[in-house]
């Protein structure tokens, strides 16, 4: 006879355990980010320190590549819709990632490198992101678990990267720097393509099997591919930058706003089918959205100097000797990942209760006063460069204090505004419009390369522009929240 009192126990325990393949996606996820994040902290300094870039083009390069790590992904995860599935448009994205890595060690493939890596991100990075979603059925509870501790993992390789891949950078050689980040690549690859028993259906296609050696054709034949279009895209860029060498920064902008706008449309207009038109309500949430990701730019294009201004500024003008040990300039980009870990939590309590009181604040606001605390972090910075350009450089914990404000202000905007587009967009537009809040990162991460060579010829410093710019948007849009929460929750 068997005790129901104790056998109700392990099967609570069970029904509250996550998936045994969420684990396979977080070590996997964590690899990638390392590798991603080992080689945004290193890529400036390599060019700048080693390359002999100037510091405005080493900025633009930057810019433009991290610019377009957010807009690949956009075609990746319609490709594995359409086409591939979403397991199999990982593995190809995770070997061509695996080539840019290893790529970078040589300095004749510097741009070849860049675009296999935006273009294997393009495959991977929407597509494990959708895996974890997968592995629950559309009201299992562990969901919302699942992905936070996804996003531990993410964070996790986010910290790790710049402490190893930074240091064998800094002190070995660069190579060595982006060869680990290479490796790290390896190894995420290893862990999808070994767990795949624990993932089930997850990633599949109907009618697919698991990743095998039968696939091994297909995957090279598009990996060459990816090769053939890196290589024709930048005899394309080289056309098209001639082409616009001298139109304002604002035409280009908008030119690539028409482009971007005619990609996100191409999966409606191949399939032929004609769109239901928006109800009031609907139009009014889609108007609301847009309006708060154009103020989210402005966010984005100050957060976005980590991997830019502010590691060459802990390079040259940081006091990094402690205890007799130099601390690579690298090691600060660990900062932002570290205190995440550490405050997500924290913030997920406050938000909740806030929510739950006759506090509560709306999602608008709280991205508002995110933006006015990424804004007094530049503050800081700016009192900071100002030190420095006295004394020749400042201790540590100036560019420490900046990172933990621009975290805070990261988890008051990034979280909520996410929520908010996956809450409020129309469900038929949910893709589309969670590629704009994409497409709006993509914008601001090549407007913070190219920002410092901007304001060169104006006389406005970089961090008193951030400041105006970063708190300026923030109290525009806390003053536009009571008539935006109207146009999102209207009705009819």
């Amino acid at each position: 006879m068997i005790d129901t009192k104790t056998s109700s126990a392990p099967s609570s325990v069970a029904a509250l355990r996550q998936p045994a393949g969420l684990k396979v996606i977080f070590f996997t996820e964590m690899w990638e980010r390392f590798s991603y994040y080992g080689m945004r902290a290193l890529l400036v300094l390599y060019l700048v320190n080693s390359l002999g870039y100037a510091r405005n083009d080493a900025l633009t390069l930057y810019g433009i590549y991290t610019g377009l790590v957010y807009l690949t992904p956009l075609v990746g995860g319609y490709l594995a819709d359409r086409y591939l599935g979403m397991r199999r448009a990982a593995v190809i994205g995770a070997v061509v990632m695996m080539l840019g890595h290893f790529a970078m060690a040589f300095e004749p493939l510097l741009h070849v490198a860049m675009g296999l890596l935006i273009v294997g991100n393009g495959f991977f990075k929407p597509n494990t992101s959708a895996m974890v979603g997968e592995l629950y059925e559309t009201d299992d509870p562990r969901r919302s678990g699942g992905y936070t501790i996804f996003y531990m993992g993410v964070n996790l390789g986010a910290f790790l990267s710049p402490l190893v891949a930074g240091t064998l950078g800094e002190r070995l050689g660069w190579h060595w720097g982006f060869g680990s980040a290479g490796i790290g690549m390896v190894i995420g690859l290893f862990v999808l393509l070994s767990g795949q028993r624990l993932l089930g259906r997850a990633g599949l296609k109907e009618g697919q099997d698991a990743v095998s050696m039968k696939d091994l054709p297909k995957i090279l034949i598009w990996t060459a591919s990816c090769i053939a279009f890196v290589y024709a895209a930048m005899a394309g860029w080289k056309m098209f930058s001639a082409l616009v060498a001298d139109w304002p920064l604002l035409l280009k902008l908008a030119v690539g706003a028409l482009l971007a706008g005619l990609a996100l449309r191409l999966p409606g207009l191949l399939s032929g089918r004609k769109a239901e038109p928006l109800s009031h309500a609907e139009r009014g949430r889609v108007a609301g959205i847009g309006i708060v990701v154009f103020f989210v730019i402005f966010f984005w294009m100050g957060f976005e100097q980590a991997g830019g201004t502010l590691n060459l500024f802990a390079d040259t003008q940081t006091d990094r000797h402690a205890f007799g040990f130099e601390i690579p300039a690298s090691w600060f980009q660990s900062i932002n990942p570290l205190v995440i870990v550490l405050l997500a939590p924290v913030f997920s309590i406050i938000w909740t209760r806030l929510d739950q009181s006759r506090f509560a604040i709306s999602d608008t606001a709280k991205q508002a006063f995110g933006m006015i605390v990424l804004g007094l972090g530049f503050v800081v910075m700016a009192a900071a460069q100002s030190r420095a350009e006295l004394a020749g450089t400042v201790g540590p914990q100036w560019l420490v204090i900046v990172y933990v404000l621009h975290t805070i202000g990261e988890l008051m905007l990034s979280p909520v505004g996410l929520a908010m587009v996956s809450r409020m967009a129309p469900a038929r537009l949910a893709g589309l419009l969670m590629g704009v809040w994409l497409f709006s990162s993509a914008v601001a991460n090549y407007l913070a390369g190219v920002l410092e060579g901007l304001l060169a010829g104006s006389g406005m410093p970089l961090f008193g522009f951030l400041i105006a710019s970063s708190i300026g948007a923030g109290f525009v849009l806390l003053l536009l929240t009571p008539r935006l929460e109207r146009l999102m929750s209207r009705s009819s």
